[in-house]
C-alpha cells in the first residue's frame, strides 16, 4: 500500500508508517541475535567468538547496502512527493543497475581480502579459521543483501511500510530455523551459521524484488522511463556515498575496538559478541524510526511542505523515548539472562564482559535515539555534509578514549568508551537540525 506521507497530522501518519517498519526491524535483528544464539549454544564459546570477531567486517559490507537503501529512498520519496513518476521509475532502475555492480565488485574483493581483514584487527588464532570460513560463505550473499535492501528502501518512500515487514517475518523464521537445522543438526558449526543467513537472504531478495517489479507496474505514467540516468544516479550518490561513509566511519571506529576486544582472548570476545547483537537490536529500531523520519522529511520537501518538520521531528522523538524504555529495561535490569541466551553457565567470564557492556550502554539509549531522529530529518533534507560530519567524533572519542581506559581498567574500559562519542555525536546532530529547521541551511531539491 502507498501512502501519501505529506497530508494528515504526523503523529498519525507516522505512527501508522512506522509501526510496520519498526517489527520489520525487530524480526531483522531476531535473526541476527539467533545466528549468535545459536552457534554459541550448539557450537560453543569459541564459535560465538569466531562470528563475533567477524562482525565488525560485515557492517563495513552492510554500509553499503544501507546507504544504497538510503540513497535511493530518499530520491524516490522526493520525486513520488512532487508527483513526477516517470522520473521516479527512472531512479528506481538505475539504483538497482548501480547496486548489482557494486555488490559485483565488492563480492570479489571481500572473498580475496577477507583473511588479511581479519589478521588486522588481530583475531585470536584458535576463533581466524572459522571465522574467515564465516566470512568468505557472507559475501557470496553480498549481491541478495544490496538487492533487499533497495527494494525495502523504495517500497519505503512509497509509504508502504507492510510489504517489507511480511518478507522479513517469514525471512527471519527461515533463518532461524536454518540456523538450527544446520548448527544443531548437521553440525556445520559457524558455516552453517553463514549458509542460514545466506539463503534467508536470498528468498526474501527474490521475493521482494517481483513483489515491487508487479507494484511499479501497477503505477502509470505517460512520460517515457529510461532504465539508467546519469543525471539521477549522481542525485542517489550524492545521498547514499555520505551515508556510505558515515556507517563506514562507524564500522571502522567498530574494528578499531574489535582489535582492542581481540587482545582480551576468546572469552571477552564472545561476551562482547552477544552483547554487540543486543546492542545493535536497540539502535537498529531506533534506526527505522529515523529512516521513517527521512523518507517523511524527503516527501514534504518535494511536495514543498517545510513547515511540517518540526512537528514530524517532535513525533518522532516521542516515539523512539518510548521505543527505548523496553530496551534499557531488558538490558541494564536482565542483562545477565540476556546473555544467556548465548552463553551458558559455564562461560561464566564470558557472560561478565557482556553484563557489563550491556549496564553500561543501555542507559544512553534515551539520548541516542534522540540523536538518529536528528539523522532522520537532515538524511531526508540532503544535509548530507552535517550527517557525515556528526560521526567521526563518535569514531574518534570510541577509539582513543577505549585505549586510555583500558589501562586502568581492563576490558571495561572499552565500554566504558562508548558514552564519550554517542554523547558528542548526539550534540553535533541537534545543532545541525536546528540549522536546517531555520533556515540557515541551504535545502537544494
Amino acid at each position: 500500500m502507498i501512502t501519501d506521507l505529506t497530508v494528515g497530522h504526523p503523529k498519525h501518519t507516522l505512527w501508522r508508517f512506522l509501526l510496520p517498519m519498526f517489527i520489520s526491524v525487530m524480526f531483522q535483528q531476531l535473526y541476527n541475535i539467533a545466528d549468535s544464539s545459536i552457534a554459541g549454544r550448539f557450537a560453543g564459546e569459541d564459535a560465538l567468538a569466531a562470528v563475533g570477531a567477524s562482525y565488525p567486517i560485515t557492517v563495513i559490507f552492510m554500509a553499503f547496502a544501507v546507504g544504497s537503501n538510503l540513497g535511493a529512498s530518499v530520491v524516490v520519496s522526493r520525486l513520488f512527493g512532487a508527483r513526477d513518476i516517470g522520473k521516479m521509475k527512472s531512479a528506481v532502475y538505475t539504483a538497482f543497475i548501480a547496486c548489482g555492480l557494486m555488490s559485483l565488485i565488492l563480492t570479489v574483493l571481500g572473498y580475496v581480502y577477507c583473511g588479511s581483514m581479519m589478521r588486522l584487527i588481530h583475531t585470536p588464532s584458535n576463533i581466524f579459521g572459522d571465522g574467515e570460513l564465516y566470512l568468505k560463505i557472507y559475501v557470496f550473499g553480498l549481491t541478495f543483501l544490496f538487492l533487499y535492501n533497495v527494494c525495502t528502501g523504495i517500497f519505503t518512500a512509497l509509504g508502504d511500510s507492510k510489504t517489507p515487514l511480511y518478507f522479513l517475518i517469514g525471512s527471519s523464521i527461515g533463518n532461524i530455523l536454518l540456523d538450527y537445522w544446520f548448527v544443531a543438526k548437521f553440525h556445520w558449526g559457524v558455516a552453517g551459521v553463514a549458509w542460514a543467513t545466506f539463503i534467508a537472504q536470498g528468498i526474501s531478495a527474490g521475493l521482494a524484488l517481483v513483489t515491487l517489479s508487479l507494484r511499479l507496474k501497477g503505477i502509470k505514467t505517460s512520460r517515457r522511463v529510461v532504465l539508467f540516468d546519469l543525471l539521477l544516479l549522481s542525485q542517489i550518490a550524492a545521498i547514499a556515498v555520505p551515508s556510505i561513509m558515515q556507517q563506514s566511519v562507524l564500522s571502522v571506529g567498530n574494528m578499531f575496538v574489535q582489535e582492542i576486544v581481540n587482545r582480551y582472548g576468546s572469552a571477552v570476545i564472545a561476551g562482547y559478541s552477544g552483547a554487540i547483537k543486543l546492542n545493535t537490536f536497540a539502535i537498529n529500531a531506533f534506526m527505522s524510526l529515523g529512516g521513517c523520519l527521512s523518507s517523511y522529511t524527503a516527501q514534504n520537501l518535494g511536495a514543498g511542505k517545510k513547515e511540517r518538520l518540526p512537528l514530524g521531528f517532535k513525533t518522532g522523538v516521542r516515539l523512539s523515548i518510548l521505543a527505548a524504555i523496553p530496551f534499557f529495561v531488558l538490558y541494564f535490569g536482565f542483562s545477565r539472562q540476556m546473555m544467556g541466551l548465548f552463553l551458558g553457565n559455564g562461560s561464566g567470564e564470558a557472560i561478565q564482559s557482556g553484563v557489563d557492556f550491556l549496564r553500561i550502554v543501555s542507559p544512553m539509549y534515551f539520548m541516542i535515539s534522540i540523536k538518529l531522529m536528528t539523522d532522520g530529518i537532515i538524511r531526508g533534507s540532503g544535509a548530507m555534509a552535517y550527517f557525515v560530519l556528526a560521526t567521526v567524533p563518535d569514531l574518534i572519542l570510541r577509539s582513543f578514549v577505549a585505549n586510555i581506559l583500558t589501562g586502568r581498567f581492563g576490558s571495561m574500559g572499552i565500554w566504558m568508551a562508548w558514552p564519550f562519542g554517542w554523547i558528542a555525536a548526539t550534540v553535533l546532530t541537534v545543532i545541525f537540525y536546528r540549522r536546517i529547521v531555520t533556515g540557515k541551511y541551504c535545502i537544494r531539491l
